[in-house]
């Protein structure tokens, strides 16, 4: 029995709001370049307290783009030998939070089909937005791609790794996952073998037992997604 089975109904609900009302002020500054960092921050510290965090993320208009925008903003600097330590952070607290999304049953499926709203201009007293399909998975690659044993590589490698093992976690006491068929099918259709393989030998052991627990995911789903890959909306497509 938890804490709160012994609290009132009003006061449970009292303090589910209160949460919401934190998580949503906070959330609001994520899409302010000023205010991000600290938010950023915050939120990726105290992300277990708001059970309803990763919905709030996908709904809060501009929210994924502006967390995209802060992981794709250090890409230039991976082909260095030496990452900016308080950009890395950045970027990994963005990560975790895109791992609240993956990881939660409402979120699990938008992250790699859901539409992303990106407000890249305002004209006068209209904004102009861009929106695209999530595959959140493939802006994950690039760091997992890496081969650099230094501790910023291996941070960005380990919390990459973190998003890509809650998307495909096995529920407990079975190997059969919700919605593990779409889920296994679109990453099969990226790089995400080779990338498993390639943490499993040169990453630190954490990051060897991260990916092992994927690739073993993966390798058990893998016949049955073949079977139907076929009719899979992921299905890359040739161009004549």
């Amino acid at each position: 029995m938890t804490s709160n089975n012994l609290l009132p109904m009003h006061t449970i609900i009292a303090n589910r709001e209160r949460k919401i009302s934190w998580a949503e002020r906070l959330i609001l500054q994520l899409t302010n370049p000023h205010l991000r960092e600290n938010a950023l921050t915050i939120l990726a510290k105290k992300r277990e307290i708001c059970h309803d965090l990763a919905p709030l993320l996908w709904d809060s208009f501009g929210t994924i783009a502006a967390l995209l925008q802060e992981i794709t903003s250090i890409y230039k600097d991976l082909s260095t030998t030496n990452l900016n330590p308080a950009a890395v952070n950045r970027v990994c607290n963005a990560l975790a939070l895109l791992q609240c999304i993956a990881s939660h049953p409402d979120t699990r499926m938008l992250f790699l089909d859901g539409i992303i709203f990106n407000p890249i201009k305002e004209v006068k007293y209209c904004e102009i937005v861009l929106f695209f399909a999530a595959h959140i998975p493939v802006y994950l690659y690039p760091f997992l791609n890496t081969t650099s044993m230094e501790k910023s590589f291996e941070f960005l490698r380990l919390t990459s790794l973190g998003v890509i093992g809650a998307l495909v976690k096995v529920l407990p006491d079975t190997l059969v996952q919700v919605d593990d068929t779409e889920v296994i099918t679109f990453l099969l259709s990226t790089e995400i073998i080779p990338i498993c393989l390639r943490a499993m030998e040169i990453g630190s052991q954490l990051s060897k037992i991260v990916s092992d627990n994927s690739f073993y995911v993966l390798v058990i789903n893998l016949s049955y997604a073949l079977l139907i890959s076929y009719t899979s909306p992921y299905e890359k497509k040739t161009v004549d």
